[in-house]
């Protein structure tokens, strides 16, 4: 019978678990005895700190993926304040630093509210943050509320031994960063990032000399692909007081940037990455012995906006176009009338516009263009002049600038008076050039033809020929409560479920009317009530109706889609940072549904579709051979005696199935007629983009 076990196989295991212990026993040995006193003294020296690991924050892309907003990796500097101030002078270190940053094209954090030069003030428009710094510096110091740049100059002199020999402006410079360390020992806001996204040439001149108290640490900084949509996407920035209270109890850390507009702001819960952390330790020269993760870093998620940057791209620069255009002529024009002495012909510079195209079918906005604009990668650098531009660049006339819509409103009048039946499709009324019923009383106002007059017009014909008499007679009919609620229910005067921030305009009634009158200090009894003229006049888009441009695309979107009305919203959906996972896909919200006679709708179609094909005129000339068929309404709104109109212009097209919407209103553009250029540059770019074969990504594509 055969043995289990052979003795060969026997001694050979035995001489293996001998050979194993003899390694073991020297490896120990060396572990403790040779090497044991060299391991222990490094043990004792070696340096273990936590530290964050900064998680990426999500990507900003348009509706086909293509990366608006990205991440950069890029070097800070922080300052450590325990090595810095055991120098000998700790303030020549910081000057040397200062200037080093500088001298490489970069720049330190100093948010100390003085003047940079003597005589020394404090800064106007002094933020809330730095007003909140500035109090608790003054009160740890036991200084008076009353102190003056001056003054406190002179106390950190004192508090931080800066040498008299040092000029007021070294002197400016350490204060500077010197109240920068302080202050978060006395104020806990955040983080002390000493010098931000400075260059590799810089971070390997401070490592080689060993420059002390200064550490690098990677981080990101946002990263602009586009030089359009800068209203719409928003920048980042360090949190105020506010802010503070109100995301940490989300956890975020003081010094985390957060969205501070647009969609930076509006998608921050998405955007957002969460830090990780990390146990670095570290022999005493600074060599990194390991790095080992407590937490990992996650990053945010990717944002697809409804945006079409092409179409973006489009609108915004037939907008600087136009408004550049026009207003070099119209320096020539002038000109010529001052010399020939019609002065009364001048007309004002355009100071700004905005243009809004949206889905008829799901109420995305495409585009959402303001002019002037600005470079959001240049915004901190040239925020002062930015804000004291008097054509404000900064501001959003897209979402929140509020306009008369002039004639536009007036397919709303129109679907209004059918619906409560005043008039029928084919009912006519005789224009006279002037509305003459309340002559006797000092009223009368006229059509745009007088002293010419329409004649018969029926609902399609006065939309065509803009007639002012024939929705005289019907918005008085109709009244201003009734106009007021159809108005409304188009989306004009109400917020439109966009996540930025949109003013919410003005829907003319007797409530707003007398709201205004108490608001600028009308005794009660001087009240001016509401006069039939009212109604009149805001059923014609006047009196104190103000839509911004985005209701307005909407409220045409709402016409050309038979009265269903959508929410607006730039979210499209999101996804995981590494793009496989939908986190979420929006649908289509119906804000509201205007349903009347189909007929109602037709003959207002009809109108808009004339104003294009029949009238005479810019709009026509425009849009002559246009191989999609357009329907557009124009609108001149009076803005005050001896300013020049603001201009309106909304069409949809294709007229047979429309797909989008577009509104272009132009301050001080003259005449709506003239907006039509900038909507059909648009329009161009929309359905040549729609019939390419340029490939984008889709639902469900994985980015590379």
């Amino acid at each position: 019978m055969d043995r289990i076990i052979k003795p060969s196989r026997l001694a050979a295991l035995v001489l293996f678990i001998a050979l194993l212990v003899v390694i073991y026993i020297v490896s120990l040995y060396k572990l403790q005895i040779v090497k044991g006193a060299e391991y222990y003294e490094q043990s004792q020296n070696s340096i273990s700190t936590t530290s964050t690991v900064a998680a990426a924050r999500g990507n900003i892309l348009d509706r086909y993926g293509r990366v608006l907003v990205s991440n950069r990796v890029c070097n800070n500097l922080i300052i450590d304040s325990d090595e810095l101030f055991e120098q000998d002078d700790p303030n020549a270190v910081i000057l040397e630093l200062v200037r080093s940053v500088r001298d490489s094209g970069g720049d330190v954090t100093d948010t100390l509210p003085i003047t940079k030069e003597a005589p020394f003030e404090y800064i106007e428009n002094m933020s809330e943050l730095q007003r909140t710094r500035l109090d608790a510096y003054l009160k740890e110091n036991k200084l008076p509320s009353t102190t003056t740049a001056v003054e406190l100059m002179a106390a950190f002199r004192k508090n931080f031994g800066i040498d008299n020999n040092y000029t007021s402006e070294e002197t400016r410079i350490i204060a500077g960063i010197r109240y920068e360390i302080k202050i978060r020992y006395v104020i806990a806001t955040s983080d002390y990032v000493f010098a931000e996204d400075v260059s590799m040439d810089l971070v390997t001149k401070l490592l080689e000399q060993d420059f002390p108290g200064v550490e690098v640490t990677q981080s990101y900084i946002r990263e602009y692909n586009t030089k359009y949509a800068a209203h719409v996407l928003g920048y980042i920035g360090m949190m105020n007081e506010t802010e503070v209270k109100e995301y940490r109890n989300y956890g975020y850390p003081l010094n985390a940037l957060v969205g501070k507009d647009g969609a930076e702001k509006a998608f921050e819960s998405y955007l957002h990455g969460v830090d990780g952390k990390a146990i670095v330790t570290s022999t005493p020269g600074g060599t990194v012995i390991s790095t080992q993760y407590e937490t990992e870093p996650s990053p945010g998620n990717h944002v697809y906006l409804t945006i079409d940057e092409g179409l973006q791209a489009a609108a915004e620069q037939s907008l600087e176009r136009f408004i550049k255009e026009n207003n070099a002529q119209r320096e020539i024009d002038n000109a010529l009338y001052e010399a020939n002495g019609q002065t009364d012909k001048i007309l004002d510079m355009i100071t700004g516009g905005a243009v809004v195209a949206v889905n008829v079918k799901t109420g995305e906005p495409l585009c959402i263009a303001s002019a002037p604009t600005f470079d959001l990668s240049t915004m901190r650098e040239n925020y002062m002049e930015l804000n004291a531009d008097e054509n404000r660049p900064m501001f959003n006339r897209a979402l929140q600038g509020a306009y008369a819509p002039g004639s536009t409103f007036k397919p709303c009048t129109a679907i209004a008076a059918l619906d409560q039946l005043i008039v029928d499709p084919l009912t006519t009324i005789y224009c006279e050039g002037r509305y003459t019923k309340y002559e006797e009383a000092g009223y009368a106002p006229k059509c745009w033809v007088y002293p010419g007059r329409h004649g018969d017009m029926n609902t399609a014909l006065a939309i065509e020929n803009s007639c002012n008499y024939y929705f005289y007679v019907v918005s008085e009919q109709l009244g201003i409560a009734k106009m007021s609620n159809y108005a409304k229910r188009f989306g004009l005067g109400v917020k439109t479920g966009i996540e930025l921030y949109e003013e919410t305009g003005v829907m003319s009634t007797q409530e707003y009317k007398e709201e205004i009158q108490r608001a600028l200090g009308v005794a009660e009894e001087d009240i001016e009530p509401w006069y039939i003229g009212d109604t009149i006049q805001a059923g014609i888009g006047q009196a104190y109706n103000q839509f911004t441009p985005l209701q307005l695309a909407n409220y045409c979107a709402a016409i050309a889609n038979n009265g269903k009305r959508y929410e607006a919203s730039i979210l499209k959906s999101v996804r995981s940072y590494d793009y496989s996972e939908s986190v979420y896909q929006r649908k289509a919200v119906l804000a509201d549904y205007v349903e009347v006679d189909q007929n109602y709708y037709d003959a207002v179609h009809l109108g808009m579709y004339n104003v294009v094909h029949r009238v005479a005129g810019n709009t026509k000339d425009v849009f002559a051979g246009y191989p999609v068929n357009v329907a557009a309404k124009t609108g001149t709104a009076q803005i005050g005696e001896g300013i020049t109109n603001n201009a309106a212009f909304i069409c949809y097209a294709p007229y047979e199935d429309p797909e989008i919407a577009v509104a272009v209103v132009i301050e001080k553009g003259y005449a709506g007629s003239n907006n039509a250029q900038v909507a059909k540059d648009v329009l161009d770019y929309y359905f040549s983009f729609k019939n390419s074969t340029v490939e984008l990504e889709t639902e469900n594509y994985l980015l590379k």
